[in-house]
């Protein structure tokens, strides 16, 4: 009897130490390789919301996503999310990065949320909503709702996306020019000043008929690859996204088409689009306006993101070679201009609420010391830079020449707070964008400072 108790006490323990040792060799090969899931719901409103310009009578033949990636393997988890919504701004920000940290096991450090800017769509931001309520405001386009349950549905997709997820042994880098879709919208006089904008669409001949201006044309493309298999796609385009808007249907406009385009044709990956630093960029030049130009614009700026992912170089990638930098800046507020709004936004209606009201969200917790995060995701040679605001596209050109010998992208529209954030030498300039900019000109250095910072990190 004492020597089969002895006998199955060794075996037990033969047993655990081999259980132990599968556990062990499992948690090793999970970090060996890079992993990667994906996440896409629905995000739009029903009809009676209100979009950020407007109360929604219907929603157009495709909706309005959130979608995104989950990256596994190299410290802990990074969550990179584009909604096609206006703009998510301020505690929204905050409340958005600590749902999808939770649901990804990280830190709200390591997840972005960026929106595509589209105008037939909701603005987020909770600053703003409590500021109007308590001054006895309708909140208006900011009435949280329907973002609170947007929320729990992210949160869920998120988390069941960890279930899904595969592994990554190789991406592919690849970059096209997209023709005759972003223009310049900042027309100077011969003394260097602006003297009218040509927007997101333009019916003036002579307007249309001047230069396309300093754009950045081209469209960058990272494929996250599990063997042979592409299973995320990751886009970056720098440009207003409106063909024609203020329609009270909410659409996700020529990018959302495009990308549902590219969805068709690589299907088993999931693409993930980014606008780039597009604040004083858009389709003006070569849009009348008119609706057909809605199918015209997504088809070439589709045809650029096929000729990049068609010319991609693809290559083997480890965890090693991914990391994860932020920076925190506090931009300088433009104090007269802010004080002006305050006094404005009583008397003002829905659409003057919707550009300002976050505008002054972010100058009260400026005042309380909140800085900006920026972040720099490295993949091998690749750098995708995540920026706040209405970034002029001077700071996306100035990333790619800051590193020529990678390949850089850049994600705006993070934090909508700032709103428009223009080169110091567009202060002097005037126009549309530094009129409704409530930061300053001192902006430049400390923006520049940090991406110098972001994309020489060893």
């Amino acid at each position: 009897m004492k020597h089969t108790t002895i006998q199955i006490f060794s075996l037990y323990i033969i047993f655990l130490l081999l259980t132990v040792g599968k556990v062990n060799c499992a948690a090793q090969d999970n970090f060996a390789y890079l992993q990667i899931s994906s996440f896409d719901i629905d995000a739009t409103p029903p009809v009676g919301s209100a979009l950020a310009y407007d109360t929604m009578v219907n929603r157009w033949d495709l909706g309005l996503r959130a979608r995104g990636v989950v990256i596994q393997g190299s410290g802990e988890p990074i969550v990179l999310c584009a909604i096609d919504w206006i703009g998510i701004a301020n505690e929204s920000q905050d409340v958005f990065k600590e749902t999808l940290a939770n649901a990804a096991h990280t830190v709200p450090e390591r997840v972005v949320v960026h929106t595509l800017h589209q105008h037939d769509a909701p603005i987020c931001d909770f600053s703003a909503e409590k500021m109007l309520i308590s001054a006895g405001l309708d909140p208006g386009a900011f009435e949280s709702s329907y973002a609170r349950k947007l929320l729990v549905k992210l949160h869920k997709a998120v988390a069941n996306s960890l279930d899904e997820s595969q592994p990554v042994s190789h991406i592919s880098v690849g970059k096209a020019q997209v023709y005759k879709v972003a223009s310049n919208r900042r027309i100077m006089d011969e003394n260097g000043k602006v003297v009218i904008m040509r927007g997101s669409s333009c019916r003036i001949p002579e307007l249309r008929a001047e230069p396309e201006g300093l754009v950045d044309p081209m469209v960058t493309v990272i494929g996250f690859w599990n063997g042979d298999m592409p299973v995320a796609v990751l886009s970056f385009y720098a440009t207003h996204p409106q063909s024609y808007y203020l329609t009270k249907i909410a659409n996700p406009d020529f990018p959302g088409v495009a990308r549902l385009m590219r969805q068709l044709e690589v299907p088993d990956a999931l693409h993930v689009h980014f606008n780039g630093a597009g604040g004083n960029i858009a389709a003006g030049k070569y849009n009348d306006g008119s609706k057909k130009m809605r199918g015209i614009l997504a088809d070439r700026l589709a045809n650029g993101m096929k000729r990049a992912w068609e010319n991609s170089k693809k290559v083997p990638v480890s965890p090693e070679q991914v990391n994860w930098e932020t920076e925190d800046v506090l931009l300088p507020p433009a104090k007269e201009k802010l004080d002006e709004i305050a006094l404005r936004v009583k008397e003002e209606g829905y659409r003057y609420r919707t550009n300002h009201m976050g505008q002054l969200a972010w100058y009260k917790r400026h005042q309380e010391g909140k800085s900006i995060k920026l972040s720099c995701l490295s993949v091998g040679e690749a750098r995708v830079l995540f920026m706040p605001g209405e970034l002029f596209v001077e700071y996306q050109l100035a990333a790619k020449a800051m590193r020529p010998d990678l390949f850089v992208s850049m994600a705006a529209y993070g934090d909508y707070g700032p709103f428009y954030i223009g080169t110091e030498e567009a202060y002097d300039q005037g126009g549309y964008e530094i009129d409704a900019s409530t930061v300053t000109g001192e902006s430049e250095n400390i923006l520049m400072d940090a991406l110098h910072s972001l994309l020489h990190h060893k």
